[in-house]
């Protein structure tokens, strides 16, 4: 007999690929999703959806009092760096207090099993990579701070009340499936950037800075395909079973550079995708990676999609199909 679940921000890009994984290992879905960030068109059919915030009392009491809820996957966040540092107040109420409601709603009906989403911006700018689980956690911007005060919370809240979590930290998120993709409004992220170009959506893609300390002078990043992740994630719930807390970073241990995601992009497409360089951002560290070494040994976790080329091809399936995106504009 299947668990119910209850998936937060699960009308977005990874929790409604985490509730379509869950759906079909025989599970029950409700999601939490204001639909703001999320799109009703990325939710798998079956599963029961709560259009709210997570941080309100009556949409938390909707979701847990129509049916026990036996374990809960946490989604809903904000999740973009350079928006954080223009509005640090927005992040820790949206990311740090919606999820002490969302913790005080649990205790209240009793679920004891919380998976989290939390970022491996928790590090800031590592003194080694790939990044190990142990790494002082220095956050660079108040949303890696935001999720690590979660963390912090988290960890109180095992010690007092006993609740089992697991935290899965991660940078990149990208790829696609042939139901789910990226689609986020404004489009920040490198990937989807990038095939906006090569389907005409944009002129070029903007490369910010070439003089860095790595092999070609772009800066050095994580990719991780998003059904991997969320595979993760579904591992991590099943293991709560048996010990708590569980703390995991994810990635693909070694990185590829801003350079070699364009010209990877460029062979998967078949388009030029013209680039052009641009100053530093402020914050950036020049080599970001994690190291997934712990999940793998004790979950025995890996990853489908290894390769650049794969995750990309994935990915530009998705938006040749779906060229508009899941079609809801957003304001």
């Amino acid at each position: 007999m299947g668990m119910r679940i209850l998936v937060t921000g699960g009308a977005g890009y990874i929790g409604s690929t985490v509730a379509a994984q869950l759906l079909e290992l025989g599970h029950r879905v409700v999601v939490i999703d204001d639909l703001r960030r999320g799109h009703r068109g990325a939710l798998p059919e079956r599963v029961e959806l709560v259009e709210g915030n997570v941080g309100e009392a009556q949409t938390l009491e909707r979701a847990f009092s129509a049916e026990p809820v036996d374990a809960v996957m946490h989604f809903a966040a904000l999740a973009e760096v350079g928006e954080s540092m223009q509005a640090p107040e927005v992040y820790f109420h949206n990311n740090t207090s919606n999820t002490l409601r969302l913790i005080e709603a649990m205790l209240k009906h009793g679920v004891a099993k919380l998976v989290f989403s939390s970022t491996a911006a928790v590090f800031g700018s590592p003194e080694r990579s790939p990044i190990e689980e142990t790494a002082p956690k220095r956050p660079t911007n108040p949303y890696g701070e935001s999720k690590l005060m979660v963390e912090q919370m988290l960890a109180w809240f095992h010690q007092i009340h006993g609740l089992r979590y697991a935290t899965l930290r991660y940078f990149n998120v990208a790829g696609g499936n042939p139901n789910r993709g990226e689609d986020h409004t404004p489009e920040s992220h490198l990937i989807p950037r990038i095939l906006q170009v090569a389907l005409g959506q944009h002129k070029s893609i903007k490369i910010f800075g070439d003089d860095y300390p790595t092999p070609d002078g772009t800066c050095v990043r994580d990719y991780i395909h998003v059904s991997d992740l969320a595979q993760a994630h579904v591992l991590a719930l099943d293991a709560l079973n048996q010990r708590a807390p569980l703390i995991y970073n994810l990635g693909n241990g070694k990185g590829f550079s801003v350079r070699e995601v364009v010209e990877t992009a460029r062979r998967v497409t078949g388009h030029a995708i013209p680039a052009e360089i641009e100053g530093r951002r402020a914050g950036d560290p020049p080599v970001l990676v994690a190291s997934s070494e712990k999940i793998g040994r004790e979950l025995g976790w890996t990853p489908k999609f290894a390769a650049l080329e794969s995750i990309i091809a994935s990915a530009w399936e998705w938006h040749r199909t779906h060229p508009k995106g899941y079609g809801d504009a957003k304001a």
